[in-house]
């Protein structure tokens, strides 16, 4: 078969598994662990051959709008499409929209693959061999998953047992397993027919809305009408709220594949993790001598069979065993590797008390369409934030009720609007905006734009913003 497979990248997710890394407002797809680019990118890197896909399908919220944008844009790669979904409704609905879409643009002979945004998968020959064959399946009519070969009784997967073999390469699913205890884990590696379910997805889109109208026509009956009434807003496209709203919350594997008659599962043998939890993190990674996983700015003393991961302060960790620690700029995370599965539960601990809520939600790092800013310091009355900004990009045209700022740059060429005047700021120049001013910062230059911004007033919350002119259509 030669048509090309339309890529689905589910990327809406706001697990905090990976606390204190990954935050609701900055989930495990964006963020950068080890190396230069995210799982999103990752993912990305993935779909580059043009003469097997065509160009990606995103689904996410309104919240990762602009990280799924600039991220993309970062590594050169073209969007089919960006649908938003107003409110979180599992994957059936979020797939269903997504094949009515594609139905649309490219018809019902389409085979698309649903893919999670926040998976480390290593592509090598195995895993194009294991999607070509899943290709092949999905053309002869049937709703294949990628069972991966287990290599441990896992607890955290679910398992599916493979049925007869298909003239495509494929199995036949006997039946899904859920997660099971320890010891049923042990049963099921030991019988040698099961498979962990990875949770990705190579579908006819025929089929598959023809099963959908079978199986579950409420989610297909409200996903059609929020895409018709989808409104294009820049680059995104914003499923209909009211429509999408009424979808059942429920799963593509409990709506559809585990009562399809037509479930077709590929074994595979490539390497893959969900990364959902530290553990799995340090069973990914490529470990040191002693069993060791270190981003930089770590020093390891008489330490073994450990993850050290910062993304601020130098971490030094001495004569420990099989741990994690895990620093952000405002939180530490130390705990055995082992207890790492139940990260959540700490993470609704801390959410649970207003004191540390926030650092369940938000990094002091916020991303922005034009770029974002870092919390340095806070204090009555003022806030130092380092601002930067993307080359070609610019901040809206505002204006604040109850703040000053001052602006000193500390790298690249800054054009400041106040007022009626714009003038051009290099390093170590500044500017005072008083409160009440109407502004605008942009970056003209071809490097990124880094300031030191002090905010002095009554009030200093990033609601008092005033936007009067904005490109990216925020309000």
């Amino acid at each position: 078969m030669s048509a090309r497979i339309v890529p689905v990248i589910m990327a809406g997710g706001k697990g905090t598994r990976l606390w204190p890394l990954s935050r609701s407002s900055a989930p495990k797809q964006f963020i950068r662990f080890i190396g230069d680019q995210t799982l999103f990118q990752d993912t990305l890197a993935r779909l580059a051959d043009g003469a097997l896909f065509e160009a990606p399908v995103v689904v996410t919220n309104e919240e990762f709008r602009f990280l799924v944008a600039e991220q993309a844009r970062e590594k050169g790669v073209k969007l089919s499409a960006v649908l938003l979904e107003p409110v979180a409704r599992n994957t059936a609905p979020a797939v269903a929209a997504a094949a009515c879409l594609i139905a649309e643009e490219y018809g019902e002979d389409a085979i698309i693959q649903v893919l999670a945004s926040d998976h480390e998968i290593v592509a090598d020959d195995s895993y194009f061999d294991a999607i070509k064959l899943a290709r092949e399946a999905a053309a002869d009519g049937m709703l294949v998953t990628f069972g991966i070969a287990p290599t441990t009784p896992a607890t955290g997967y679910g398992y599916i047992e493979t049925g007869e073999a298909l003239p495509s390469g494929a199995h036949r699913v006997r039946t899904f397993v859920e997660k099971p205890s320890a010891e049923e884990a042990e049963r099921l590696l030991a019988a040698g027919r099961f498979l962990w379910n990875s949770g990705i997805f190579m579908l006819p889109v025929g089929r598959l809305l023809a099963e959908y109208r079978r199986l579950a026509p409420d989610v297909l009956r409200n996903a059609e009408v929020a895409v018709k009434k989808a409104v294009r807003d820049l680059d995104f496209t914003r499923l209909d709220a009211q429509s999408f709203a009424q979808c059942p919350d429920i799963s593509i594997d409990y709506a559809i594949m585990e009562k399809t008659e037509n479930a077709a599962v590929v074994p595979a043998r490539f390497s893959w993790s969900d990364l959902g939890s530290w553990d799995s993190v340090w069973k990914s990674g490529r470990r040191d001598a002693e069993g060791n996983l270190a981003a930089a700015n770590t020093t390891l003393v008489n330490t073994k069979n450990s993850l050290v991961m910062t993304h601020g302060v130098h971490l030094a960790v001495q004569g420990l065993e099989d741990v994690a620690v895990i620093a952000s700029e405002d939180a530490v995370y130390v705990g055995r590797l082992k207890d790492s599965q139940n990260v959540g539960s700490l993470v609704k601990m801390l959410a649970a008390k207003s004191p540390t809520a926030k650092l369940t939600e938000t990094h002091p790092t916020s991303y922005r369409p034009w770029g974002g800013y870092t919390s340095v310091l806070n204090g009555e009355r003022f806030q130092v934030k380092r601002i930067f900004v993307t080359p070609g990009k610019k901040l809206s045209l505002q204006r604040h009720h109850h703040r000053s700022e001052h602006w000193i740059v500390v790298k690249g060429t800054a054009e400041v609007t106040i007022g009626e005047e714009t003038k051009m700021l290099r390093e170590n120049e500044s500017v005072y905006i008083p409160l009440g001013e109407v502004h605008r910062l942009a970056n003209p230059g071809k490097i990124l734009l880094e300031l030191i911004e002090v905010q002095t007033g009554s009030y200093l919350g990033e609601d008092d913003i005033i936007r009067i002119v904005d490109e990216f259509g925020r309000q």
